[in-house]
């Protein structure tokens, strides 16, 4: 088990210092405001997380769509170059 990057022997470790410091009946209380702390952590993540993807989304569609109008830009470009140049002179 590895949580934030600490394993059992330290979590034990840092809970016995808390219930040393704060006392069996404050623990239970900070171990809810801790918990409550990592939860909004979480949920700040995630919709970061799902805003960032939505963002990028639309930056690729746009995207997508300008180089399709470039391409048709640059046929129609050719197309009309080809046909001046296929008409003849007077």
């Amino acid at each position: 088990m590895n949580v934030f990057g600490i394993g059992l022997p330290e979590m034990g470790l840092i809970m016995v210092v808390a219930l040393l410091i704060f006392g069996p009946k404050k623990l239970p209380e900070i171990g809810r405001s801790v918990g409550k702390a990592v939860r909004g952590f979480q949920e700040a993540s995630n919709e970061f997380q799902s805003e960032f993807k939505r963002e990028a989304e639309q930056i690729e569609e746009a995207v997508k769509s300008s180089a399709e109008l470039e391409t048709k830009h640059l046929e129609a470009a050719k197309s009309e170059k080809e046909a001046a140049g296929s008409s003849p002179m007077t």
